[in-house]
């Protein structure tokens, strides 16, 4: 929302969000994102999305939809929520407890030289969350009020959106794995140790 002064760091929003993680999953958007997931730390249960702008919500809700067992989180940034928003229909349509979205939002194209995204001005990306059927929506801009929505959007049982106003410092780049391959069959053996649903297709 316009005017909104950002407290928050980024980075210091995704180790908070990440800390004793224990079976979450994480799916990780373009460029500043995954840096900020991968800052925390490299797990196998990261999978990294170095390609496709637009499509890490799209992607964690079809892992969510597939594996109700797991509890899955996607990290974004702002200009990719902008290019996939279509996506948070399908969210709020399919609903599914296990999903929750962090949005890190500094109003930037941060890939393509820090130019104004839309969040910047007049785009309300939770306001747009809540339209699309996802009622646990939330726009936090500093410590106090990520803490005290961070256990709601934490607890499994409700398709979850949140959109944290950050500032638009641009920390140093922690590059994991760019082998889509190496990602994709780590990522696919460190889920499938678990079982899947009874009612999973082979």
């Amino acid at each position: 929302m316009a005017g909104v002064i950002a407290q928050l760091k980024r980075r210091a929003v995704v180790r908070d969000m990440l800390a004793n993680r224990q079976g979450l999953t994480v799916i990780s958007g373009l460029g500043s994102p995954t840096y900020d997931v991968a800052a925390v730390a490299d797990h196998e249960r990261n999978f990294y999305l170095w390609g496709a702008m637009g499509g890490a919500v799209a992607m964690g809700l079809g892992l969510a939809l597939a594996r109700p067992d797991l509890d899955v989180l996607v990290v974004t940034g702002d200009g990719e929520m902008l290019m996939g928003m279509g996506s948070l229909a399908t969210v709020g349509v399919k609903a599914p407890a296990n999903l929750a979205i962090l949005v890190l939002d500094n109003g930037r194209y941060g890939e393509t030289g820090m130019q104004q995204s839309h969040t910047s001005t007049a785009c309300d990306l939770c306001a747009i969350a809540r339209a699309c059927g996802i009622k646990d929506s939330w726009q936090v801009s500093t410590a106090a009020e990520l803490r005290r929505i961070r256990d709601d959007f934490q607890r499994n049982g409700s398709v979850r959106f949140l959109q944290a106003k950050v500032a638009d410092d641009q920390p140093g780049r922690v590059m994991p794995t760019r082998d889509a391959v190496a990602n994709k069959l780590r990522f696919r053996r460190a889920v499938d140790a678990e079982s899947a649903p009874s009612n999973a297709k082979p």
